[in-house]
């Protein structure tokens, strides 16, 4: 029998919001900004902690947003480290928060739920814990690194960029005057953050719900369904007319690509992990207890 690498899912469609709004800056499908508006809109979550912008352009800080133009602000993907599962406690203690919502890549997503396992130091947080969306992530870098990369490989100032994305092969940079300029991935490579190479999770398998626009059309996303509170609340978000999808059956490239993708990244992460294995650090093994 073939390994699952997707991770456990009740459902899984190609999704994009209805929200005009939110979809005018979003990175793909505005399934984030569309999610978290209707469960603050709806009392599911009291606040979201987010990728927000910063005082240095395309550098972003964790945000707690509770309102729609909060979420506003923190739309598209900016492709260098947010410490995001730092700010829960802030959220609950400073904030007050009793439901909290939040997104990240998939090894924040992990340490969330391992939070929720092993509260140490996070006294009440687990419960307040009300919605984790996870994003696909084949890769992320430093702010240092992504300044690298615009500002000397692609020649533009990080102020000037309007956009930036990972997909086809490319890493694409568009700029506010309608400029656009793809460095091959292979570029990227020696840039990558040092935990990327050790990460065995391409989809955020321990999310409630998970997104990321492999899989879809441009301007869709591919969304998975995980768990029972995330199948409730994305059903309760399409009844509002939140989002319109389509069968990832239906839509090209599909389901092959995302599994091509994540098959990549563990298959090669896992030779990693049993290289270092060999010499006394790590087992080489997923985490047992989630």
């Amino acid at each position: 029998m073939a390994e699952n690498f997707l991770g456990n899912y009740k459902s899984c469609v190609s999704a994009r919001a209805t929200d005009k709004e939110i979809l005018k800056g979003a990175q793909d499908g505005g399934i984030v900004t569309q999610l978290f508006a209707y469960a603050l809109e709806t009392g599911i979550i009291d606040g979201a902690i987010v990728a927000g912008p910063s005082d240095e352009p395309w550098k972003p800080r964790p945000m707690v947003a509770m309102t729609k133009d909060d979420l506003l602000k923190s739309r598209g993907t900016r492709y260098n480290l947010c410490p995001s599962v730092s700010f829960i406690k802030e959220a609950t203690r400073s904030y007050g928060l009793d439901k909290v919502g939040i997104v990240g890549v998939p090894c924040q997503v992990q340490a969330v739920r391992k939070g929720q396992l092993y509260p140490a130091g996070l006294r009440d947080v687990p419960d307040a814990i009300a919605l984790v969306v996870g994003i696909f992530c084949m890769e992320n870098f430093t702010y240092q690194s992504i300044q690298q990369l615009v500002e000397d490989h692609a020649g533009v100032k990080l102020e000037s960029v309007k956009k930036m994305e990972i997909g086809k092969g490319k890493f694409t940079v568009k700029t506010e005057r309608g400029a656009e300029i793809a460095l091959p991935l292979k570029v990227t490579h020696k840039y990558n953050q040092p935990g990327d190479h050790v990460c065995l999770d391409y989809v955020a398998e321990w999310a409630d719900v998970s997104t990321g626009s492999v899989g879809s059309p441009d301007g869709w996303s591919t969304v998975f369904v995980r768990t029972k509170k995330g199948e409730d609340v994305w059903a309760k978000a399409m009844a509002a007319g939140c989002f319109e999808t389509k069968p990832i059956e239906q839509v090209k490239p599909g389901l092959e690509l995302v599994t091509k993708l994540a098959t990549e990244k563990i298959t090669k992460n896992r030779k990693t992990l049993e290289e270092r294995a060999s010499f006394g650090v790590g087992k080489g093994l997923r985490n047992p207890y989630l």
